[in-house]
């Protein structure tokens, strides 16, 4: 195996991306997401990337790459059509020992970014070790359409209920078990047909008085009655 899985966590991290075009946009947006402080450099920019440096949701150089451009980051991306700064981009992230992806050329990255897809808290990454993401992108869209957001609800609720737990100085490797009879009882099935009295039902069984889903989640995160 190639290459080594992992989730980076890059919450307030400096991350930079080179291109801000259509693919460098999708990159930019990405790590947003994720709490990166995010550096564009582009001397030219899509609506989108222009949006988020006027909310100052981003830093961006509307300029030429410069080598000390990767100075101090965490995490490189190059997303430009030019190969010759492509390959100039990744030499100078090496140098610094940086992680470094050049989008669509694996052979000039030391990690390389899976389809994905996001359900709040709960992701799932497809990676084809860069052999084929037209491949990743179908599968991508064949789970899209097995996993739905009731996924990212029971995981919340998950959540919700492992820190109550906690709270009650109850022993954590007591949790397995309790937590599988849940999945078991077939809570996303519930949470999907936003079943709430059955919800609380399985809640009660499994773990006692004191858990109702509605006082549990968020309320901008609970079914509908």
């Amino acid at each position: 195996m190639r290459y080594y899985p992992v989730n980076l966590d890059i919450k307030g991290r400096q991350c930079l991306v080179v291109g801000g075009g259509r693919v460098g946009s999708r990159k930019v947006d990405t790590l947003v997401q994720c709490g990166a402080v995010v550096t564009v450099v582009s001397a030219e920019v899509s609506p989108a990337v222009k949006q988020l440096a006027d909310e100052k949701a981003i830093l961006l150089k509307q300029r030429a790459y410069r080598a000390s451009d990767v100075e101090g980051m965490f995490l490189v991306i190059g997303a430009t059509d030019n190969e010759t700064l492509n390959r100039q981009i990744n030499a100078d992230a090496e140098r610094l020992n940086l992680l470094c992806n050049i989008a669509d050329r694996p052979e000039i990255c030391n990690f390389i970014l899976p389809a994905i897809v996001r359900r709040g808290s709960f992701v799932m990454a497809i990676s084809t070790a860069g052999k084929s993401p037209a491949f990743a992108k179908h599968v991508r869209k064949r789970l899209e359409t097995q996993f739905g957001p009731e996924y990212g609800l029971m995981l919340e609720l998950m959540g919700a209920i492992r820190s109550k737990l906690l709270a009650g100085a109850h022993e954590p490797e007591v949790h397995k078990p309790l937590f599988e009879q849940l999945i078991d009882g077939d809570l996303v099935a519930l949470i999907k047909d936003q079943q709430i009295d059955r919800i609380d039902q399985l809640l009660e069984k499994v773990l006692g008085p004191g858990y109702r889903y509605q006082q549990l989640m968020p309320s901008n995160q609970q079914p509908q009655e």
